[in-house]
């Protein structure tokens, strides 16, 4: 399955061969998945799940655009981890408990930078809300790449092993 959707993601990768390297290329298709597989989430879980009605949660009732987006980012996070640590970093040689403590850890870094410039953007700027949301989708999107390549799913630069890669 791995080796069959990496010769999908690259079969259109030439066009972009010279604009980005292949990882970066393999990064924005997994996450656009991603990210519209949260949209879709999102908008069945606010229609259909929770029908547009208050979802009593027994300890805490949730308003049904805050439950969709609970469950939409519940199942972002999961594939988006599953996609970047099997198709995207596959190279890393952190162990998988800690590469997913260190997603986590990134995920929810950039729901605050999300949440705190959505904020900015419409209630003191009055932005329009749905460019605020794409500008911030942009910025959240550049600084993941790097904390995830750089951090969650970091690889040594010379690619020699490391104790990690030899237990």
């Amino acid at each position: 399955m791995k080796k069959w959707l990496l010769n999908f993601i690259d079969f259109f990768y030439p066009p972009f061969k010279k604009f980005m390297p292949l990882q970066t290329f393999r990064y924005a298709t997994c996450g656009s998945a991603n990210a519209l597989l949260g949209l879709l989430i999102y908008f069945v879980g606010y229609k259909y799940i929770f029908a547009e009605r208050i979802f009593d949660f027994t300890f805490f009732a949730f308003k049904p655009h805050n439950a969709a987006l609970f469950l939409s980012s519940f199942i972002s996070f999961l594939v988006g981890f599953t996609l970047n640590k099997f198709l995207v970093f596959d190279e890393s040689y952190l162990k998988g408990r800690i590469q997913l403590f260190r997603y986590f850890l990134s995920f929810s870094f950039n729901l605050i930078i999300n949440y705190f410039m959505l904020k900015l953007f419409v209630e003191v700027w009055h932005w329009d809300a749905i460019m605020s949301q794409v500008i911030t989708a942009m910025v959240v999107i550049a600084i993941s790449y790097f904390t995830q390549r750089h951090f969650t799913f970091k690889m040594k630069q010379d690619g020699t092993p490391t104790l990690t890669n030899l237990k």
